[in-house]
């Protein structure tokens, strides 16, 4: 996925909010600074969340859940609902004939995944999803290192996202509403992020341990993984080591990287002093290295914003979007599904 350079045209596209807590706002926010968009209507049961977004968008309805959005002569709808809802509220409105940009997971499996999908791809209707590491300045430097073949053959890759924290909403922690704990939250970027950069190769095995509270998961139907650790190898040899928890004693707030080795040097996206938003990119070489890009922190309504864009040009379905079904199908192997 690449950031839109062609020219917006016509009039600024309508787009309802479902969901308008911090990340629903963050989003808003950025979309609204592309000028593509217009917020003419938001719904949520948060009566605080919704005064907050009415500065971002003085104008805009107050409407009842994804029915009232779809009531309101939409072109496009942003979700940041829980997750139990994201699958079900998407497809409403795909097929209501609206385009769809939807947090993180799309769905709680594969088959779910499939359904969105299914329904944006026979709406032809645009569809994305808030996996906004893939929009940071420094992925974009090692991608193209990647697909230039100056690392040469890639054989191994560690992706991590350790969170000091856990998530402030109770639905994370169960796994009906979830769909999983930790790999499903942050997990999802990671093995979205390793495939995305190599050019979505087959992942033709998978082989994972998922604990809780410093144990074996023991039933994943009643309790959400805080820790989990996955190998994936890939039909072309790559070795892909994936590894995520909530509330790790890290020392810090969070540990994140990406970090890609090839057979003619490596090179790694990390959080600088366990922050969440500085990122730093680097090329390795042996016991030395080369900065590819400096600390960052306003990355991450840059994937909202590309939707955005793409939405005021016109854009439909992008067969793109079916890597998310790839992505699902990874997780689910991971959960063992």
């Amino acid at each position: 996925m690449t950031l839109l350079t062609s020219p917006i045209t016509g009039a600024r596209k309508r787009v309802g909010f479902l969901g308008v807590g911090w990340i629903g706002r963050h989003r808003m926010e950025a979309m609204l600074g592309t000028g593509a968009i217009e917020a003419v209507a938001i719904a949520d049961p948060d009566e605080e969340g919704r005064s907050a977004a009415l500065q971002l968008a003085p104008g805009a309805q107050v409407v009842e859940g994804i029915e009232g959005l779809i009531g309101e002569g939409l072109d496009g709808v942003v979700i940041a609902s829980p997750s139990a809802l994201h699958a079900e509220q998407s497809i409403a409105a795909l097929n209501a004939g609206l385009a769809v940009f939807c947090q993180k997971p799309l769905g709680r499996t594969a088959a779910e995944v499939d359904r969105v999908l299914q329904a944006a791809k026979a709406a032809d209707r645009l569809l994305g999803v808030d996996l906004s590491y893939r929009f940071t300045t420094g992925m974009a430097a090692i991608r193209e290192l990647i697909w230039r073949g100056e690392l040469g053959t890639i054989f191994g890759a560690d992706l991590t996202f350790h969170n000091a924290y856990g998530p402030d909403k109770s639905w994370f922690y169960d796994p009906a509403l979830s769909g999983g704990g930790c790999v499903m939250d942050l997990g999802v970027h990671l093995v979205d992020l390793g495939l995305w950069a190599l050019g979505w190769p087959d992942v033709t095995t998978v082989e994972a341990t998922l604990m809780h509270r410093g144990g074996p998961l023991k039933d994943p139907s009643c309790e959400c993984e805080d820790y989990a650790v996955a190998t994936l190898k890939t039909a072309d040899g790559t070795v892909l080591r994936v590894a995520c928890s909530w509330r790790l004693p890290a020392g810090k707030e969070a540990v994140i990287a990406a970090e890609f080795y090839g057979t003619d040097g490596g090179a790694a996206l990390r959080n600088v002093r366990g922050s969440f938003y500085e990122l730093e990119a680097e090329r390795m070489h042996g016991t030395w290295f080369d900065p590819l890009a400096s600390c960052e922190d306003d990355w991450g309504g840059r994937a909202a914003a590309d939707w955005a864009r793409r939405l005021g040009a016109g854009e439909g379905f992008d067969s793109e979007a079916e890597r998310l079904g790839d992505v699902a199908r990874v997780l689910d192997r991971i959960y063992g599904r």
